[in-house]
């Protein structure tokens, strides 16, 4: 049984990390902490198994909250914020959960924890991943923003700025804001969450964002050649190219 300590200053975060809990047989909860202070005096008394830490908290940080320990648990940072995924896996954190996160999500990160937790760059590029799964979990709705790196930073992507994806062996690249950025994540699992009113599947290696596409035309084999706004020409399967035919005015 690993005993659980929730620091989080959000009464509904609080509630919802409550239920995720009492719903394993293999958690136990210890105490609950609303702010920075309460939450390093909670840890250093009660030394938990396991600690869920919100990186926002009046007084300290989450993250001097962990700073100030001699001894740190394992954690998991539960936070609203994307930017800090960097200083919060610095910090070894098992897993970084943003809010609001789903209960698959949660027992996902406890999971992580029971096997020891996953060495802190890997679970950083596993964030990255599903910054996505973190920020939207498998919640109703598109995506609408994903983790990508560049230049040594991680930060939140607008999905509308995306212009269009291709598959890339384990990764997917995607274009935006005239880039390229590569996220560990599979492009079939990826498409069917972006949003179907400005995003299609042109391809089993690529999705085009519909508001990029700068022309279309048939070729040899009537199977429409798109040209994306920066030049970028990606062919249609015959599927694609009868709906966007379709689609036409």
């Amino acid at each position: 049984m690993r005993r659980v300590l929730i620091c989080e200053d959000e009464p509904l975060a609080r509630e919802t990390l409550r239920d995720f809990i009492a719903a394993r047989d293999d958690l136990a909860m210890v105490g609950e902490a609303a702010d920075g202070p309460q939450s390093l005096k909670l840890i250093r008394a009660l030394a938990p198994d396991l600690v869920f830490m919100d990186i926002q908290m009046p007084e300290m940080t989450g993250l001097e909250v962990v700073r100030a320990l001699a001894e740190v648990p394992p954690l998991v940072f539960t936070t609203a914020y994307d930017q800090y995924a960097v200083a919060a896996f610095e910090l070894n954190a098992v897993d970084y959960l943003l809010k609001p996160f789903t209960q698959a999500r949660f027992t996902q990160a406890v999971e992580r924890v029971l096997e020891g937790g996953a060495a802190p760059r890997a679970a950083a590029e596993e964030a990255l991943a599903s910054g996505l799964a973190g920020a939207a979990g498998v919640a109703a709705g598109p995506l609408q923003r994903i983790l990508v790196r560049d230049r040594g930073q991680i930060f939140p992507l607008a999905t509308r700025e995306i212009e269009y994806l291709k598959s890339d062996a384990k990764y997917t690249m995607v274009v935006a804001r005239g880039a390229t950025f590569y996220v560990r994540i599979a492009l079939a699992e990826l498409a069917p969450r972006l949003d179907p009113a400005h995003f299609m599947r042109v391809h089993r290696n690529a999705v085009v964002n519909l508001d990029f596409v700068d022309a279309m035309k048939p070729d040899d084999q009537s199977q429409l050649e798109i040209t994306m706004r920066d030049g970028a020409k990606l062919l249609a399967n015959r599927e694609a190219s009868r709906i966007l035919r379709d689609m036409s005015i």
